[in-house]
């Protein structure tokens, strides 16, 4: 069975498929990230649909890696009659989405098969399939897909499925295209697949090549912002947590949710990954997404959006699925986003406080929109809520959740005084972040320990409380700062790396099981090393969660220590995002360009 780490990522920044280490397109979903799948084989077996492309007989890859600054994949394969190039990509669409998949005869003379088993709707459906104008059709209610081969080579049905077998010698190329569309609309034009590559290849590195950065470890850097351009939905700016569903936080376990969505959590730590390396474009698309979506009455204000900004994003199973390994429920649609979670007001704040200082192209009513949102904060912020984590044990008074209010309060104060010309209640937000701020410092503070915990009252610690000097909260050199990084490495930590809360505080999250550590706080941890005078720790640490990427750089939403493998949705922004501002923060200042 392939473990998370096994997959690789292509897209056209309106969907993305993951390729496994037999060759197998193994999750696709047609035409946008948050569209049912086609192929479905990560979440069940090979009857809920898959691609496969590979030699005859072989088993796994002998080598792969993307293309320099792309986001094309090659795949080669070593076989006692030779060797062959499988290169996967999907070209930035014009209208319809299109898989690509050129196979290359490297060395000897090679049999090579390709096995393709659509199942529109999440596995379930089996569409009909027809011949038409030298292509396979397949047909499934809404749902169309129109296969070629250029050159043509032998094709037929077997087991509900389109089976092609060719041989290729040195030189040789045979590509495959296959191309969505509505069923009740005509057939899209067609692309020629190796035009489609030169140009991704020369889209991807003019793209890459905008990096402002250029210390150590760039070539991480510029992977993990490839896959934040992968994971963005180009239509409308947004950028989902990770293109898949349900990949288990833990193995076997029940924690399995979609993250096929936008997170206000992820907004400020996102803006700042993109404007630091120099995508202000990307930046200011992503700021005006935040601004659509918020639209609205304050008390309205959700944690996550749709793609475009909706609302509505039921969670139900899909029991025909097996899971991950086992993992079940599979599930589509997120309940959270029901959650109230304070800290979103505060995020908001501070990324549009952030796109203000840094001159991104002003947005009419954007400070409008700011003072009905502190106005809301002003009488909310009492209220427990489910926090940062979305936990479903109940709401708590959560720590980290005050203190984004109090950034929030700040930020607006700030903003008037450097824009006297706004208009605000000056005054009762100064009090409001004097408020704020003295509450969590008496009730969130453990003086016994010298640390911040969880929520007032509890003993639990929080890796988000790591966030405390980034935010402004408190200096770096606070002594309670620095006890609460000595208590988080202490108790959350596994490994060297940390987990996100407890990990026995079943009664905080309201789920059984355990999960492994999460991959953004242990790069939390790094800054605050760094912000604390610690740095050669913060390196070394760094270096260390490099190392957990898998062999063409990604990272899943969390690590297993124990089993040494990568756990959750894959590949997760935020892991990326914590990444690149890591790196930004350990070397920008020395080595950027």
């Amino acid at each position: 069975m392939h473990r998370i780490e096994d997959y690789a990522l292509i897209g056209d920044e309106q969907t993305a498929a993951l390729v496994g280490a037999d060759g197998s397109v193994d999750w696709l979903c047609l035409p946008r990230f948050d569209s049912a799948a086609c192929f479905a084989r990560l979440l069940g077996d090979e009857s809920n649909g898959h691609w496969r492309v590979a030699p005859v007989g072989a088993d796994r890859y002998t080598r792969r890696s993307y293309r320099r600054d792309t986001l094309v994949l090659d795949t080669e394969w070593e076989t006692s009659q030779g060797a062959v190039r499988v290169t996967d990509l999907m070209p930035q669409r014009d209208r319809a989405p299109d898989l690509v998949r050129i196979v290359q005869g490297v060395r000897g003379e090679v049999t090579v098969r390709s096995t393709l088993r659509l199942r529109f709707d999440y596995g379930s459906v089996v569409p009909w399939v027809r011949r038409a104008d030298g292509h396979r059709v397949a047909v499934a209610g809404p749902d169309s897909t129109w296969l070629r081969s250029v050159p043509e080579v032998p094709t037929w049905g077997e087991d509900l499925g389109t089976v092609s077998e060719f041989t290729v010698k040195e030189g040789e190329r045979v590509a495959f295209v296959l191309t969505w569309h509505p069923s009740h609309e005509p057939r899209p034009p067609l692309i020629d697949p190796y035009s489609a590559l030169r140009h991704s290849v020369a889209d991807w590195r003019a793209w890459a090549a905008r990096c402002r950065y250029d210390g150590p470890h760039r070539d991480a850097v510029v992977r993990s912002l490839i896959t934040l351009k992968a994971l963005t939905y180009a239509p409308t700016g947004g950028i989902v947590a990770a293109p898949t569903t349900s990949l288990p936080e833990e193995p076997g376990g029940v924690r399995n949710w979609d993250y096929r969505f936008c997170w206000l959590r992820d907004a400020t730590l996102t803006l700042n990954a993109l404007l630091a390396a120099g995508y202000q474009d990307e930046a200011e698309a992503w700021r005006n997404w935040l601004l659509r979506a918020v639209a609205g009455d304050p008390a309205d204000l959700q944690i996550m959006y749709g793609l475009a900004g909706e609302r509505r994003l039921p969670e139900f199973e899909l029991p025909w699925l097996s899971g991950f390994g086992g993992a079940t429920p599979v599930r589509v649609g997120n309940d959270a986003v029901n959650q109230l979670q304070l800290d979103v007001y505060g995020e908001v704040m501070d990324c549009l406080a952030l796109g203000r200082r840094s001159g991104l192209s002003p947005q009419p009513d954007v400070w409008a929109l700011q003072s009905v949102l502190m106005d809301f904060v002003r009488t909310a912020w009492r209220q427990p809520d489910e926090g940062l984590w979305e936990v479903r044990g109940g709401r708590r008074h959560f720590v980290h959740s005050k203190v984004m209010v109090w950034v929030a309060a700040d930020r607006a104060v700030r903003t008037l005084e450097e824009h006297p010309d706004f208009e605000g209640d000056l005054d009762g937000w100064r009090e409001l972040r004097e408020e704020v701020h003295r509450e969590v410092c008496e009730k969130g503070y453990d003086a016994e320990r010298n640390t911040f915990t969880q929520s007032y009252g509890s003993r639990e610690l929080d890796a988000a409380l790591l966030l405390i000097p980034r935010v402004g909260f408190l200096p770096p050199d606070d002594p309670r700062v620095l006890g609460t990084i000595e208590a988080v490495r202490a108790e959350l930590g596994q490994s060297g790396f940390l987990h996100r809360y407890t990990p026995d505080a079943t009664t905080v999250d309201g789920l059984p099981g355990e999960e492994g550590t999460f991959l953004v706080c242990s790069f939390w941890l790094a800054d605050a090393l760094h912000m604390t005078g610690r740095r050669q720790e913060a390196r070394e640490l760094f270096e260390r969660l490099l190392g957990l990427a898998n062999d063409v750089g990604l990272l899943a939403e969390e690590y297993d220590s124990v089993g040494g493998r990568q756990l959750g949705n894959f590949p997760q922004a935020f892991s990326h995002i914590g990444l690149v501002n890591t790196a930004l923060a350990l070397f920008g200042s020395e080595e950027a360009g």
